[in-house]
């Protein structure tokens, strides 16, 4: 039987883990909410305990705190903040829709804490107390939202944007590399005119491009911090001043001068559109990764009864049963963890919608799913570029026996000899079972050098009339 000792709330007695740093409120927020198992993520417990160091500095500045209180709570908060504390953030993610039972967990880890190094017993709330003290000029309604976003911005920017950079230039490379590597376009799933393997991944480098772009155009909305709204935002019992400052030292602790008090509390408080935006922009980049991911591997396909343009790198055997078998698993990972964030951005959809009056009430499911999604990508990404794409390479002389049986080259001859007879033709050497070139030729409609210079696949990639 685990040991416990009393503590209390304004609600009564709970009976809390001995060596818990933790009290009532987050207790009974435990046996509240035993519904997923899954904890608030790392990054929001680590943008709390920023976030409280912070406004420590504030408050001890303006008098609320005794120097012994301001030292300890600085360095309490600041162990939440680099993760010594986790096990002691012990909510569940589908709790309280404010996050105020985690805002509440941070504030008992830290006075707890923070009186453990002064010497005091755990519980007392005596020298530190958790609201009082820790809490001091702030609310759950907007510390929760604020930890959430500044933990949404950082993980963009430290992950999520450099790991889309590294596929970015993967994919650049290999578009240089591709560059004279012609191959059949294909529309419809059908035979379209000519492309070269590298203006399709040139293609592919721009959707990333633009991916990027998008997540941090989306940032400059999430850069905007509730902090300082306090319960409704209207900034009640958050003294004149407070928020500037504590975003001075908020900026100074993260690196990151974008963070920024939001321009209308209401706005910051009552919705969370700026979540919802950057979950749509991580939808966009799981969107252009499964376009990416998937082509790749139907054009790998194969190896003799596919298409087999690009030859994938070859890491690990494909089946149980079929000897030799590989198959092309990087892609199919990409594919099922942006499956992921696109389902993720339904729920913060949901959530999004549900700001109701003066607060959002889904913010810790809509920060769970953001923060996810951002790593998928964000590991997703650097595996497709390193494991995939870095080793990928092309399979010229299948790529040009498939242009050469293209029948859709044909199109280049419309100019010459009208649409109906170039359909006549196409159908012909498609009927025949014949190479196109021999079909026109034989036709006589126009001389064997004039065919040949309008047939040539390299000079129909550039546009054009031929």
């Amino acid at each position: 039987m685990t040991a416990t000792r009393t503590e209390r709330d304004s609600m009564g007695e709970m009976q809390v883990p001995v060596n818990a740093y933790y009290g009532a409120q987050t207790q009974r927020a435990v046996e509240n909410f035993p519904i997923s198992g899954l904890r608030i993520p790392r990054q929001v417990i680590r943008a709390l305990g920023l976030i409280k160091a912070s406004a420590a500095v504030y408050n001890h500045r303006v008098g609320v705190l005794d120097d012994r209180q301001y030292e300890a709570i600085v360095q309490a908060a600041e162990e939440v903040a680099d993760g010594a504390h986790d096990a002691h953030f012990v909510v569940d993610v589908f709790q309280t829709g404010s996050g105020t039972s985690s805002n509440m967990n941070a504030n008992e880890v830290i006075a707890n804490r923070a009186i453990e190094l002064l010497g005091g017993e755990m519980g007392s709330k005596d020298p530190v107390h958790p609201n009082d003290h820790v809490n001091a000029g702030q609310s759950s309604n907007d510390v929760f939202p604020t930890a959430v976003h500044v933990a949404a911005y950082l993980a963009a920017a430290e992950e999520l944007l450099p790991a889309l950079d590294v596929l970015h230039v993967s994919l650049e490379a290999k578009a240089k590399a591709f560059a004279d590597v012609v191959k059949p376009g294909r529309t419809h799933l059908m035979d379209a005119t000519p492309v070269t393997l590298g203006q399709e991944f040139g293609g592919y480098a721009r959707q990333i491009e633009l991916g990027s772009a998008r997540v941090r155009a989306a940032l400059e909305r999430v850069s905007e911090l509730p902090l300082g709204g306090t319960a409704v935002g209207t900034g009640l019992n958050a003294p004149e001043g407070m928020t500037d400052r504590v975003l001075d030292e908020l900026r100074d602790r993260t690196g990151t001068i974008a963070l920024r008090e939001a321009d209308n509390h209401f706005e910051a408080q009552g919705a969370r559109d700026g979540l919802v935006e950057l979950s749509g922009a991580l939808k966009v980049v799981a969107v252009s990764m499964t376009k990416i991911a998937n082509d790749i591997r139907l054009m790998g396909s194969g190896p003799r009864t596919g298409i087999g343009e690009l030859q994938l790198p070859e890491i690990q055997p494909g089946s149980s049963i079929m000897p030799a078998k590989v198959n092309p698993v990087i892609p199919e990972s990409v594919t099922q963890a942006c499956a992921q964030v696109i389902g993720n951005d339904t729920a913060v959809t949901v959530g999004g919608m549900n700001g109701h009056f003066e607060l959002n009430v889904y913010i810790p499911m809509m920060a769970r799913n953001v923060l996810e999604s951002s790593a998928l990508l964000a590991t997703s990404a650097a595996n497709f570029a390193e494991q995939c794409i870095d080793g990928l390479t092309a399979n010229v002389e299948r790529a040009t026996e498939l242009v050469e049986r293209d029948l859709a080259i044909v199109t280049a001859l419309v100019p010459a000899i009208g649409y109906d007879k170039s359909a006549e033709l196409s159908k012909q050497a498609l009927t025949e079972d014949r190479p196109l070139r021999d079909v026109v030729k034989e036709a006589g409609v126009l001389s064997d050098d004039e065919v040949d210079r309008i047939l040539d696949i390299k000079r129909m990639t550039e546009g054009g009339v031929l």
